[in-house]
């Protein structure tokens, strides 16, 4: 196994660029902030970026907690790449990460200073000062199921083949930012989730009202569950699928909330009238 170095300062686009680095030197897997990325995946690790703060961000970074770094030999020796990129603000960082790791120092080592002018470090320096932007080199998909309530967008790219390489490769990317940026913290309160949810269920016709919202929060994002009114004459299944669906592109559009499942339940039926009828599951229709 060969390792091959990316270093440069924080905020000056190794991240950015790590996927056309690892492409061009043959890399198969990228260790960065804590993550371990192959084809797209995030295979193991938990980044840094998630840390609460900067020193945590730090020692997530450099697998300074024992069983994050014996997890993360594990996996590599599992999938056991011929070559990893290694992400670094320094060399010797990097070097530590090879040691912490148990792979061979660095083979090669490409400084940010190689691959980007100095206009272009300097523009991602601003961007990470300003917005507090990070780049992860993995597809929103994937960014998405570890990066719940956080705020995310996708980069998409095209490497287009040169030489022998005649075939385009799409790349892609997302950008979030973390909970410790310089733009401080934000939350979002439970009761404007169900509100945005409730909206968005009420928007769907066959749905009269909902009743009752309730929400399981787990570190992969929110289960959803609602309690609602349906109204006589619509098909019953269209309607509460048709609001699941809604309900999670809502949520997840307004709120940065990676939305696991929506759970539908209807609970009482009405008259269109909206003159009640009975509940659902219960009796003979009452006039």
């Amino acid at each position: 196994m060969q390792v091959v170095a990316l270093v440069g300062p924080s905020g000056t686009g190794k991240s950015h660029r790590a996927s056309l680095v690892a492409i061009q030197r043959g890399a198969e897997a990228i260790i960065d902030d804590g993550l371990l990325v192959r084809e797209g995946k995030i295979l193991a690790g938990e980044s840094a970026k998630r840390a609460p703060s900067k020193l945590a961000a730090v020692r997530r970074a450099i697998f300074a907690d024992a069983d994050d770094a014996q997890a993360m030999r594990k996996r590599l020796g599992e999938i056991q790449p011929r070559r990893v990129l290694v992400l670094g603000t320094s060399l010797g960082m990097v070097r530590r990460i090879c040691e912490v790791l148990g792979l061979p120092q660095p083979a090669e080592v490409v400084h940010i200073e190689d691959i980007a002018s100095p206009e272009e470090i300097l523009h991602a320096q601003q961007i990470r000062r300003e917005q507090g932007k990070h780049v992860i080199p993995a597809p929103i998909v994937e960014v998405k199921r570890t990066f719940s309530g956080y705020l995310v967008d996708p980069l998409r790219f095209i490497l287009r083949g040169s030489g022998g390489q005649r075939r385009a490769m799409v790349i892609e990317k997302s950008v979030v930012r973390p909970t410790w940026s310089y733009l401080g913290r934000f939350t979002i309160d439970d009761k404007a989730v169900s509100a945005i949810a409730a909206h968005a269920a009420e928007e769907i016709a066959g749905i009269a009202r909902v009743r009752r919202v309730a929400m399981e929060t787990w570190p992969e994002g929110l289960v959803l569950h609602l309690d609602v009114t349906v109204v006589f004459g619509h098909h019953l299944p269209t309607a509460l699928a048709r609001a699941r669906d809604r309900v999670r592109l809502m949520v997840e559009q307004m709120t940065a909330q990676n939305v696991l499942s929506a759970n539908i339940t209807a609970r009482r039926v009405e008259l269109p009238q909206d003159e009640e009828v009975r509940p659902a599951g219960e009796g003979a229709m009452r006039p």
